[in-house]
């Protein structure tokens, strides 16, 4: 198993789905653990849950990532308290604004769902990534969650497959820039992943052209969280270390 003893990675999203399940995958690889999420209830249940592991290192913080102020004080706070920020895991993102249709075409977009949107999945990202890097010394390794919907169009999603298609752009840039640093920074495309994020896809649209690709994995099944976190840790690991700028596709094959 792929080792992440003795080093300090932050998560956000780390309140349900991927995050969690990254979270609880780093944890048994001996990480200590800095989680935020903005659900404050599931944030308390993944750090119950990391306990249960037996791992007592682990910082938590209510974290909205679209307050730029608020994500540099809490990358501050795990420095002051770990001494130091070797990776990081930003998985937050929404596929639909809070309390709007997941579901919505171009001309009938309003810019209230675009602004929502790119706002947490890119800005947001943005103001984590930015904070890390500025934390971060040689040897550390950063982690972007995008998706398929970064690597292909999405009809019906456009805005949710605009920000993802930023996330990589932003982090094969990221790469090129502290790469001479000794900093790897990667994205991951995850393809249909049983979350509740996919359940709100599907119940936000079923039939679509978006949810019918769900029926044509060549692997036949839909990914867990767990495909996406194991992935996920080896990317924050020395395993990878001559890893950088990469998108790794964890699909399933549905993208290839």
């Amino acid at each position: 198993m792929t080792t992440l003893q003795n080093k300090v990675i932050a998560i956000t999203g780390a309140g349900s789905g991927i995050g969690r399940a990254t979270a609880l995958e780093c944890a048994v690889r001996g990480a200590s653990l800095a989680l935020s999420d903005i659900n404050a209830a599931g944030l308390e249940a993944t750090v119950a849950a990391v306990k249960e592991k037996g791992v007592t290192a682990v910082l938590h913080q209510e974290l909205d990532v679209t307050k730029s102020d608020d994500v540099d004080a809490w990358i501050a706070s795990v420095v002051k308290h770990y001494g130091r920020l070797d990776g990081a895991a930003n998985v937050a993102g929404v596929v639909g604004p809070p309390g709007g249709s997941v579901f919505t075409n171009l001309v009938d977009m309003s810019n209230d769902h675009w602004d929502a949107i790119l706002g947490i999945n890119l800005t947001g990202l943005f103001y984590c990534l930015r904070a890390e890097l500025r934390a971060m010394t040689a040897g550390a390794s950063i982690l972007n969650v995008a998706s398929m919907a970064g690597v292909m169009g999405r009809p019906g999603i456009a805005a949710y497959s605009t920000s993802k298609h930023g996330v990589v752009g932003l982090s094969r840039s990221a790469a090129k820039e502290v790469g001479p640093r000794g900093i790897r920074v990667n994205a991951l495309a995850p393809g249909p992943v049983d979350t509740p994020m996919l359940n709100q896809v599907q119940s936000g649209g079923p039939g679509t052209s978006v949810t019918e690709t769900y029926k044509n994995v060549p692997l036949q099944r839909l990914g867990t969280a767990e495909d996406m976190a194991r992935t996920i840790a080896f990317a924050l690991s020395d395993d990878a270390a001559y890893t950088n700028g990469a998108t790794f596709s964890v699909d399933g094959g549905i993208a290839c």
